[in-house]
């Protein structure tokens, strides 16, 4: 009984941390392309995996997003735009299947976002 117990309570205490998860697959609502987030080196990574447009200045394999640690409730690293070819402050949030990514300068004055849901 004492280990059902302690079995519970750690798949509780991990619930939150798995809630959270940003890697995999997702989907732009737009369904403009498709980004794969991973793990690489200690942080989240993102690199477009599909994309609508084969004209579109952005190209399959190319990493948009970098450095992607834990911040505030989401992650806060660096993305890249490949329209203007520009490095923003980047944040990403995360609401059940749903991720907002957005792209921020003068110290988040002016942000652009972009909303994926989970792709199976």
């Amino acid at each position: 009984m004492k280990v059902i117990t302690l079995a519970l309570a750690a798949l509780m205490l991990a619930a939150p941390a798995l809630a959270s998860d940003i890697t995999g697959e997702w989907k732009r609502t737009d369904g403009k392309s498709r980004i794969r987030m991973a793990n690489c080196g200690g942080a989240i990574c993102g690199s477009i995996t599909w994309l609508r447009d084969a004209n579109s200045p952005a190209h399959v394999g190319q990493q948009v997003f970098f450095g992607l640690k834990p911040s505030d409730g989401g992650w806060a690293g660096s993305a890249l735009n490949p329209e203007d070819g520009k490095t923003y402050d980047g944040k990403v949030t995360l609401s059940g299947a749903s991720m907002t990514t957005s792209g921020c300068v003068l110290g988040g004055l002016i942000c652009k976002s972009v909303t994926w849901t989970r792709a199976n």
